[in-house]
């Protein structure tokens, strides 16, 4: 009688072991779905791209101010051909074509794990701070991105000049002295 309370004590509590899905299952498109409307992934891709905006925008600056004669109203047409490119960009396609990746490269337990986290208050605020983060590393990236620029423009330069040149000849090996 003790075996049998054993045993069925041990079913019971294996039973939701038993009937969640393996770790290795694929990601169905609805798991990915599901965790793409938790991460926002709309309204977060609209703001990454407002911040690469504004980092390129940036960067394009500081390149111009940097040549002979920049036209005038060089930031204002940059900050218009940004805008053009960003405002009609076809997010909920650019999402949608995400998905298939996620289900590549993620099983669907991942996803369920990916899922409680960003439904927990610190995901939330993940989400919620990650642009600003972004942003602010871009800032702070923008200096070494303009001298790695400059140095790579330096070296085009260089490697220009030789266009069409013929490489230098090698000298023969001069033979060996006694």
């Amino acid at each position: 009688m003790r075996a049998l309370c054993i045993a069925t004590l041990c079913i019971f509590l294996a039973a939701p072991c038993l009937a969640q899905t393996a770790d290795t299952d694929p990601a169905t498109k609805d798991d990915v779905i599901l965790y793409l409307r938790t991460m926002h992934s709309h309204d977060m891709v609209q703001r990454l791209m407002q911040v690469q905006s504004q980092a390129v925008q940036q960067l394009m600056h500081d390149r111009l101010a940097n040549e002979k004669d920049p036209p005038p109203d060089s930031d204002a047409r940059m900050k218009k051909l940004m805008s053009e490119l960003y405002k009609d960009l076809p997010v909920d396609d650019l999402v949608q074509a995400m998905i298939p990746a996620y289900q590549q490269h993620f099983t669907h337990g991942d996803i369920v794990a990916m899922n409680d986290f960003y439904s927990s208050a610190v995901g939330q605020k993940v989400l919620e701070e990650l642009p600003a983060v972004t942003q602010q590393g871009m800032q702070n990236m923008m200096p070494i991105m303009n001298k790695y620029l400059d140095q790579w423009k330096e070296r085009m330069q260089q490697e220009l000049k030789g266009v069409g040149k013929a490489p230098p000849k090698s000298q023969p090996d001069s033979p060996a002295q006694n």
